[in-house]
């Protein structure tokens, strides 16, 4: 995220939103107090969702998966559970092995 003041915003506006079409946050401040911030616009064809989500992948926050692998998990039958089993004391043994 860049920070602008109101000078440098008024002399680079051009540049500030070439930044701001490639997904980068400015925030404009007036003697370090923060007044606007210059985002991306989410357009229609992406939706609130995916607006949401691009955000997110941006800052670092999430990352998105290929959606390739979720339709063949779903179809397998859940693991049976064992006579006697422990879920808490699997959990604990898993993460003394590093799982």
């Amino acid at each position: 995220m860049k920070i602008a003041t109101i000078s440098q915003t008024k002399n680079q506006l051009s540049a500030l939103l070439d930044r701001v079409r490639h997904g980068e946050t400015i925030i404009i401040v007036d003697r370090d107090r923060p007044v606007a911030r210059l985002e991306p616009v989410v357009t229609a064809e992406e939706g609130d969702e995916n607006g949401r989500l691009a955000r997110l992948e941006r800052a670092g926050l999430l990352r998105r998966g290929s959606g390739s692998r979720g339709g063949e998990i779903l179809k397998q039958p859940p693991p049976k559970a064992v006579k006697g089993g422990d879920i808490v004391q699997a959990l604990l043994s898993d993460r003394e092995d590093g799982r």
